[in-house]
């Protein structure tokens, strides 16, 4: 199977299963009540929640809309983010952890009637979701998390059993959860927003914002979107003000690999609370179910040759299923905090025009939709009582300061072991389709020889900071270890916080 998974490019199974519209890029100023920069699940509700309020939005994604983390999901729309209640109930508090889930659980209410309002086809289905364990540690961290359950009155239960056909010990489930095609539900949403006034621009790339008596994004063509307020829904913010975000947040890359089993996949989404961590869900794919398997979590930049988390997967599916064939196998990256709470309101307190939407985990279709509406309460001048929770300029000393300083000595150690390696490849010893650090011209050189053949060499050096980028075979792309930044073979920014393509190196072959 390394083979199959080597001849194809990684393709979103959401992506693959349907057309999406198009739309022009921005090449003229432009005023608007509120400009909105990311076409992802974030950006795209905000801008049809504030659209339904009457307000002029203007769209703005740097591709194409859904192609970001978004559109390589697993597409679950549930509360149960892991092993996480216990943890901030320690760190937070229960009145706060409790806010948490119930913005989370709002968010579900909130998907379910925006499907019903607009009879949206989008393979939507409540289900049960469990939280597993297969170890004895496992089992005891589920009974810390279920006790966490029952200090905030969160509708969980304790179980031994579970209907899928792996040796659990116990698990946590939690009820009237859901799953859904998340690419069709959110074209529906951009179909309204387009349908009443709202202005969307794809291949336009917000490169900063100016502050003046209105503020304005303004694009890599110059063009300018005037507005009122200006929300900064982009994964990574691409316009911090100061914030210094690449200290505060780490990137993590985890894997899916979608395929067919021979028997049926019982009703449920499942998560291991061990490591290795297992995702598993199924969809529905011409009449029959298309098996949704993810894990093999690990930093940005830092994991070993993406063919083995893939071939990790497929693995876990033919011992767990007797076989498992392989349709579709993708790759997402998302963004963790120091606090593991997402980053959502205005900017700083001083900059009450400009918010910002980050770090959901992987946890977005919830939170990121929460990060919607708790966005637009504060646009629309009403107070949601979660808004101090997410609040971007907080900070909690414990566990904040030590993952702070855990991540900025991971960063330091990268950028030195990324200047000192000399492991290079010889250009001869690329074959098609290969990439990989050499010695270009005596200079450490990013060498790409794409199916036909030809040599794309770029320099290394990440254009955010200067860390050294890793060539990431399963996605044909360089990798920065430091913060999370990703460029195609060409030296194209596909991830910030970057904002500068790298350097192309002349080909003098």
């Amino acid at each position: 199977m390394k083979e199959s998974f080597e001849q194809n490019q990684t393709s979103s199974y959401w992506l693959q299963s349907l057309t999406l519209p198009s739309f022009q890029k921005l090449e003229e100023d432009t005023h608007v009540d509120v400009a909105i920069v990311g076409g992802g699940i974030t950006g795209i509700t905000t801008a049809y929640l504030l659209t339904k309020a009457g307000y002029k939005v203007a769209l703005i994604e740097a591709s194409k809309f859904l192609h970001g983390t978004t559109g390589h999901t697993t597409a679950k729309i549930t509360s149960q983010h892991d092993l996480i209640y216990d943890e901030f109930v320690h760190h937070l508090g229960e009145e706060k952890s409790k806010q948490y889930y119930d913005v989370n659980e709002e968010a579900i209410a909130f998907i379910k009637k925006s499907i019903a309002e607009h009879s949206i086809a989008c393979e939507f289905s409540e289900q049960d979701a469990y939280l597993y364990a297969t170890t004895n540690h496992g089992v005891h961290r589920l009974e810390k998390e279920f006790n966490a359950y029952q200090q905030l009155g969160i509708s969980g239960h304790y179980v031994d059993k579970i209907p899928l056909d792996v040796r659990a010990k116990a698990a946590l489930k939690i009820g009237k959860q859901a799953q859904f095609h998340p690419l069709k539900y959110l074209q529906t949403l951009l179909t309204y927003i387009s349908a009443h006034g709202g202005l969307l621009y794809e291949n336009t790339v917000a490169k900063d914002i100016e502050e003046d008596t209105k503020v304005a994004v303004i694009t890599n063509q110059q063009a300018r979107v005037y507005a009122d307020q200006i929300v900064i829904a982009t994964h990574f913010p691409f316009y911090d003000g100061g914030s210094f975000y690449f200290s505060k947040l780490h990137a993590e890359r985890s894997y899916i690999v979608a395929g067919t089993i021979p028997g049926t996949f019982p009703e449920g989404m499942y998560l291991s609370a061990d490591n290795p961590k297992r995702s598993l869900r199924y969809t529905e794919h011409e009449g029959k179910q298309l098996i949704l398997l993810g894990g093999e979590s690990h930093k940005a930049g830092q994991g070993m040759n993406p063919l083995f988390h893939y071939e990790a997967i497929q693995q876990f599916g033919t011992e767990l299923f007797g076989e498992f064939s392989p349709k579709y196998h993708w790759s997402a990256q998302d963004l963790v905090s120091l606090d593991k709470l997402p980053y959502i309101g205005k900017l700083k307190n001083k900059k009450k025009t400009i918010y910002v939407a980050t770090a959901y985990r992987k946890w977005g279709m919830t939170t990121g939709t929460a990060a919607a509406q708790i966005v637009t309460k504060q646009i629309l001048d009403e107070h949601h009582p979660a808004e101090a929770l997410f609040d971007p300029s907080r900070f909690i000393a414990d566990p904040s300061i030590r993952h702070f300083l855990s991540e900025n000595i991971n960063v330091a150690k990268h950028l030195i072991q990324g200047k000192v390696e000399q492991a290079y490849k010889k250009i001869e010893e690329l074959g098609k389709d290969e990439g990989a650090v050499v010695e270009w011209n005596g200079e450490k050189t990013g060498a790409y020889k794409d199916h036909d053949g030809h040599l794309h060499l770029v320099d290394t050096t990440c254009t955010h900071m200067g860390c050294e980028t890793n060539w990431n075979q399963g996605d044909r792309t360089w990798d920065c270890p430091c913060h999370g930044s990703r460029f195609s073979y060409r030296g194209d920014v596909i991830e910030g916080p970057a904002k500068e393509p790298l350097k192309q190196v002349k080909n003098d072959l």
